[in-house]
């Protein structure tokens, strides 16, 4: 390196991009060496260090499927992303949306599985993300076990760290990597179109693809929410007898915001949509409750599981106030929405429609589809698990 860590960071220090950081299991370094050097007030807006597994899942707003690995670190980013957002605005005094080609702001995350004083079972790793209005770019490197003691294995971290952010403000990469032969950083990007962009900052609340809607409005859309982590032959065979029972088409759901669900970032919104054809319609929305997916969709037939319906009639997702269940469930019927609620089988048990205690004016706009016709005991968490590993630590 041609100049000093101290001159390279006081370099980022000069970018005008606003940066919410948040680390776990190791890189901590780097918010050190960020801060330690005149200017930082300038580039970190928030510097969050969740560290067991109970603060990384408050970070997330909820678990993740393992806490050290690709996909969290994008998740963690976008919760950074977010909240480095409202802290902006707030600083700024800007409460409206920020035009998506001057947004100054980005998350940057680490989660790493280091050295300490115990064996692990499994391999020594950094993944670190970051995520702009523009794009979500990992980086992914397996170090060679028991070559490097726990400070030197932090250094690299940090200086993965390091250079997110010198990307994220649009300079290079400043802090070159001492990799041993056979280590290597695997890079991954995805660039947001500008329709993506649009809903991440809010300009937009819904964006549809696929080929063009059907419906204008004039008649009830049948709609199928669903995270489709992944999308199995059960979402599939739903969205069939759906078809067949409303006559109309079913157009599927994904929402970036989720209510007990980390936030998806790009990478993830491309994988998620490419598991359909382009002869399906799938809509990405802002949209985690139903209720606010009853006034993007008002009038629509909504397609799911006995496992949704009883968490919309759940008081603990309204803050335990079953008043504001009931005013949320009124203004779903208002807008002329209804369930179609198929059996879904949970503890171990097929529980359909007329198993479910719920709320009156809930039960009066839902129609079941009995276990007899379809049930669903396929669970995308239980294919999810069967492709990963024992649950892994953090340090």
């Amino acid at each position: 390196m041609s100049e000093s860590p101290e001159s390279a960071i006081a370099r980022i220090h000069t970018g005008r991009v606003r940066v919410g950081l948040v680390c776990t299991g190791g890189g901590v370094q780097a918010l050190a060496m960020l801060l330690s050097v005149p200017g930082g007030s300038r580039t970190v807006l928030e510097a969050v260090v969740p560290y067991c597994r109970s603060a990384v899942t408050r970070y997330l707003g909820a678990p993740p499927d393992r806490f050290c690995a690709e996909p969290t670190a994008r998740s963690l980013a976008m919760a950074a992303f977010f909240r480095a957002l409202d802290l902006y605005r707030e600083e700024t005094g800007s409460g409206s949306p920020v035009a998506r080609n001057d947004v100054p702001v980005a998350g940057v995350a680490c989660t790493a599985s280091l050295a300490t004083d115990r064996p692990k079972a499994g391999p020594h790793r950094i993944h670190v993300a970051a995520q702009s209005a523009a794009a979500t770019v990992s980086w992914s490197l397996e170090l060679e076990k028991g070559k490097r003691s726990r400070s030197e294995e932090e250094e690299i971290a940090a200086r993965m760290i390091l250079n997110a952010v010198a990307e994220v403000q649009g300079t290079s990469q400043e802090f070159p990597l001492p990799l041993l032969p056979g280590e290597a950083v695997i890079t991954q990007r995805a660039e947001a179109p500008p329709a993506w962009q649009q809903l991440l900052l809010g300009e937009t609340d819904a964006v549809r693809l696929g080929v063009p809607a059907d419906w204008t409005g004039s008649a009830s859309p049948a709609i199928f929410p669903g995270a489709f982590h992944p999308l199995h032959a059960g979402h599939q065979k739903m969205a069939e007898i759906a078809e067949r029972i409303l006559g109309v088409p079913v157009e599927f759901e994904i929402s970036i915001l989720n209510v007990d669900k980390p936030p998806l970032d790009y990478a993830e919104l491309r994988r998620r949509a490419s598991q359909f054809s382009v002869e399906e319609g799938v809509w990405l929305t802002r949209a985690p409750s139903f209720e606010e997916k009853s006034r993007r969709f008002p009038g629509a037939v909504f397609v799911v599981g006995a496992d949704t319906i009883r968490r919309i009639a759940d008081p603990r997702y309204y803050g335990q106030d079953t008043a504001a269940r009931d005013a949320a469930i009124a203004r779903i019927v208002d807008r002329g929405c209804r369930f179609l609620v198929f059996a879904r089988c949970l503890e171990g048990r097929c529980v359909e429609l007329d198993d479910l205690d719920l709320p009156p004016a809930l039960r009066a706009i839902c129609q079941g589809v009995p276990g007899g016709q379809f049930r669903e005991d396929i669970a995308s968490s239980d294919l999810r698990r069967e492709r990963h590993d024992a649950p892994e630590f953090l340090d």
